[in-house]
């Protein structure tokens, strides 16, 4: 079982987020040193297409794979890496995460070795706290059946009421477990799948593809750096810590 984290530079809202600086480290070494707190760094690598990022991860001694530059998504990355090292699971987490909880990657670690065999896909999830993330774009929101499976996942303000009030709802965390069966298959499609596509959120064409996606409840990690105003509030959040 093996860690990839995907990183980009040409990020469609937030060119160059994975290098902006948080106090004092890049947004991508706040995320690779968040993860080592949970896995031993022999089994973490950084996967990119770009020079920039991996003179970062040489600067910083994290491990890391040059990828393709036409993945259409980082788990198409993740997908490539899975081509050339070998492992039962590949945890896929996001680059963005700057506060993600160690015991969240731990949890997800033990959910992917305790799955039943019919599983190739888990995806982790926590509570929002605000109505500014339930109505943020930015921000997608997850909906689960009563055994936990996602049900769908959207950039809108779901669930709600016939009033579209905020009575509670979950994000989606940049953290997740694939099988190698599931990762080819994802890969093999030759462009985003139509609701991938319209949502712009990668997990949805597992959906689509028919797969069974397990959600694990992890604690929340703050802010996923998606845009240059959650920089602004990252840092925010870093100065009250």
């Amino acid at each position: 079982m093996i860690v990839v984290i995907p990183a980009r530079y040409a990020s469609t809202r937030f060119p160059g987020k994975a290098l902006a600086d948080l106090g004092g480290k890049s947004v991508l070494r706040r995320c690779y040193e968040q993860v080592a707190q949970a896995v031993d760094t022999s089994n973490i690598y950084v996967a990119t297409d770009d020079d920039r990022i991996m003179a970062e991860c040489t600067r910083h001694g994290m491990r890391s794979v040059m990828t393709s530059s036409s993945c259409l998504t980082g788990t198409d990355r993740v997908a490539e890496v899975a081509e050339r090292i070998g492992a039962s699971w590949y945890i896929n987490v996001q680059g963005d995460e700057p506060f993600l909880d160690p015991d969240g990657v731990t949890n997800m670690i033990a959910a992917a070795q305790h799955a039943p065999s019919d599983l190739s896909v888990i995806n982790a999830c926590a509570p929002i706290h605000s109505e500014e993330d339930f109505r943020s774009v930015t921000v997608p929101k997850v909906v689960r059946d009563m055994s936990g499976n996602l049900l769908y996942i959207s950039r809108g303000a779901i669930p709600t009421t016939k009033a579209l009030e905020f009575k509670g709802a979950h994000r989606q965390v940049g953290l997740y477990a694939f099988r190698a069966d599931a990762l080819r298959q994802f890969a093999a499609q030759p462009s985003k799948t139509p609701l991938e596509e319209l949502e712009d959120i990668e997990i949805l064409r597992f959906l689509e593809l028919g797969f069974r996606v397990a959600m694990v409840e992890v604690h929340e990690n703050g802010i996923a750096v998606d845009t240059p105003g959650d920089l602004e509030r990252a840092r925010r959040m870093l100065a009250a810590r």
